[in-house]
């Protein structure tokens, strides 16, 4: 890391809890079959339902490839019942749709002149495991010159699904994701550490091992625990001792029960269960009730059609209690490999 620059922590930014106020959410129109083969044609309706409910709090914010594929977007969206005057289209074309991963982090300052910068994390696909990626690597900087945005470019390999904030300092991520050579094989755990710390702007990274099975990026924590507030995670479990998920995930609730935050308090953990396996051509799909988005008005929860989805909603309903908690069926949608926290980022309001 060159430190002749300042770091957005040096000028007091700093990466929002996703409960803080939006501006907007911001999204990448699906549109790669590879991504959803043979299925790409059924997640419209649901990721259209899933902008629906974005729309009624805040902006939606879509990259599309051209103006074809806006048109397209705007007939799923209207057959939805979406009002288009809450969406903003931009042509920024995108290999995929995974806009948690490849989208900017925005980070707030409410006292500095520019109120809100952008750090483009180097976006390799997970490991370079979907070349091409060109286009998705460059989006944090189109949207930063759209909006005349500095733009910080820290110039390692980071993604948002991995990174799980409380907006008071403290970071949770998975070893198995940001210490896989596939990422940065020059760094150490302190280095990527102090990279966090500056780019992100919080001051304690909390690690635990493992990510669920299906989960093609190596682990994302989005898809294990999620803060709920600043000292309150969910955790998903597995209650089947034979599943293979069982003993992966006990081992993280095992971390979880060591950890301490900054104010030195313990971290309050609440069990989530996890669906039933969902398998497509015989593939364990990354199914986790966990891979939520919380809007302003609402917590938008993947649902896979199983016994656990009523037991799941009421879990996160009873950390929300100012959202609606919502669930949208991601059978479909799970067969990309991640769902609707992976397909957002958040734009925060300061």
């Amino acid at each position: 890391m060159n430190t002749e620059y300042a770091t957005p922590k040096s000028l007091g930014y700093s990466f929002p809890a996703e409960w803080a106020p939006h501006e907007a959410t911001w999204l990448s129109w699906p549109h790669k079959e590879e991504s959803w083969p043979g299925k790409i044609a059924s997640i419209y309706s649901q990721y259209s339902q899933f902008v629906k409910m974005l729309s009624t709090g805040e902006k939606v914010r879509i990259n599309v490839n051209d103006e074809a594929m806006k048109q397209s977007a705007k007939c799923h969206l209207v057959e939805a019942g979406v009002d288009l005057s809450q969406v903003e289209f931009f042509l920024h074309p995108t290999n995929d749709a995974w806009c948690r991963d490849h989208g900017p982090a925005f980070l707030i300052n409410p006292e500095a002149v520019d109120k809100k910068v952008i750090v483009d994390w180097g976006y390799n696909a997970w490991g370079d495991k979907y070349p091409p990626y060109d286009l998705d690597d460059v989006i944090p900087s189109l949207i930063g010159s759209q909006f005349n945005i500095p733009v910080f470019h820290p110039g390692i390999v980071m993604e948002g699904g991995s990174v799980e904030f409380n907006g008071k300092g403290t970071v949770l991520t998975s070893t198995c994701c940001l210490l896989n050579q596939n990422r940065n094989p020059q760094l150490k755990q302190n280095q990527i550490e102090k990279y966090l710390s500056e780019f992100y702007g919080i001051d304690q990274v909390l690690w635990v091992d493992e990510g669920i099975v299906g989960d093609d990026t190596d682990g994302h924590i989005d898809d294990t625990i999620r803060f709920v507030n600043e000292d309150t995670v969910l955790s998903v479990v597995e209650t089947n001792i034979n599943d293979d998920n069982y003993s992966l995930l006990q081992q993280n609730l095992q971390a979880l029960s060591h950890m301490r935050l900054l104010s030195g308090k313990q971290l309050n953990v609440i069990e989530l269960p996890m669906p039933d396996a969902v398998v497509y051509e015989g593939m364990r799909l990354p199914a986790s009730y966990a891979n939520f988005y919380i809007s302003n008005r609402h917590v938008i929860v993947p649902t896979y059609r199983c016994k656990h989805d009523d037991k799941a909603l009421d879990i996160i309903s009873g950390c929300f209690p100012e959202r609606q908690v919502t669930g949208i069926d991601s059978t479909d949608i799970i067969w990309g490999l991640g769902s609707f926290h992976c397909l957002s980022q958040q734009e925060p309001l300061v």
